[in-house]
């Protein structure tokens, strides 16, 4: 193949993903919305999901099937540019959606969180649409700045950094309206297969544990880059600022949890606010923001 040809491939392969996930999404739906069966005992409203165990499996299959997809896709838009595919915010986008895809995959294999498919469908959908259609630019070779080796291990750590932090995020945003609900008396049927607040808890805390060394590495190396690059080490640029805040945030919150014994609300919120930095960083710095760090093409 050409690199043209690689790259319309690419293209295909992303909206081939967009239809994939928008079945996995109907089929979480699905699961969810038809598993409530109307019971005649004591006027209470119960689910049965048996009856929906195989839309469940179909919308697992196919957030599978996309994660593998959307692979091809970031993979061949490397090759038609003869580089790492991280250039620009189209790329960042669809690698982003790729390893948010991953770490759900990841955590549905080691927790069972087949729920969480629903809200994960949706912001891969969200991403994937925003890229194509107004965040795309053509293959094209790296800016000067970005030829580097570190190029590779520093994106790559942060972007896997990021999917993690968006799952964790989501948890802990569905911890907080199910508490809501608890509180006012009790869950509505809906949401009855989703985990006890105290799982929903430990999941949040369990997965940013999990991925914050390798933020900091994430930071470490951009920094070891930039020296290479320009320099210095650090130099207060405004994502370089973003990306500290982000990691003053999330240190915030384990040192919460461990030392000072945060849980429930408390840690939901403290786990938004860092996400919410690391969004702003991703979003509107790269997006509108100046300095050395803006590099979507847009």
């Amino acid at each position: 193949m050409t690199s043209t040809n690689l790259a319309y491939f690419s293209n295909d392969a992303i909206y081939a993903c967009l239809v994939i996930f928008t079945i996995a999404f109907f089929s979480h739906t699905y699961e969810v919305s038809w598993a409530m069966k109307n019971v005649a005992t004591n006027d209470k409203t119960e689910f049965d999901f048996s009856k929906t165990q195989r839309a469940g499996r179909i919308g697992t299959a196919m957030m599978t099937l996309g994660f593998i997809v959307l692979a091809v896709a970031v993979i061949t838009r490397g090759f038609s540019a003869h580089r790492v595919p991280w250039g620009n915010m189209y790329e960042f986008s669809i690698t982003g959606a790729l390893m948010l895809t991953a770490a759900y995959l990841f955590a549905f294999a080691k927790y069972k969180v087949r729920w969480l498919g629903l809200p994960v469908s949706i912001s891969v959908l969200l991403t994937l649409g925003t890229a194509i259609t107004v965040l795309y630019r053509p293959s094209a070779p790296l800016v000067p700045a970005l030829k580097s080796p570190w190029l590779a291990i520093h994106v790559l750590a942060a972007i896997i950094s990021g999917g993690v932090f968006l799952v964790a995020n989501l948890v802990a945003a569905t911890f907080l309206i199910m508490e809501r609900y608890e509180l006012k008396g009790g869950r509505p049927a809906w949401a009855q297969r989703i985990p006890s607040l105290d799982s929903l808890d430990q999941l949040s805390y369990r997965l940013i544990a999990f991925v914050f060394p390798l933020w900091t590495f994430a930071i470490i190396a951009g920094a070891i880059w930039a020296e290479s690059a320009w320099g210095k080490y650090w130099g207060w640029d405004p994502k370089e600022t973003w990306a500290f805040i982000t990691w003053v945030a999330y240190a915030a919150y384990l040192h919460a949890r461990v030392t000072v014994g945060w849980r429930g609300r408390r840690a939901a919120w403290l786990c938004i606010f860092a996400g919410s930095t690391f969004l702003f960083n991703y979003i509107y710095v790269n997006i509108w923001g100046t300095g050395l760090h803006t590099y979507s093409g847009l």
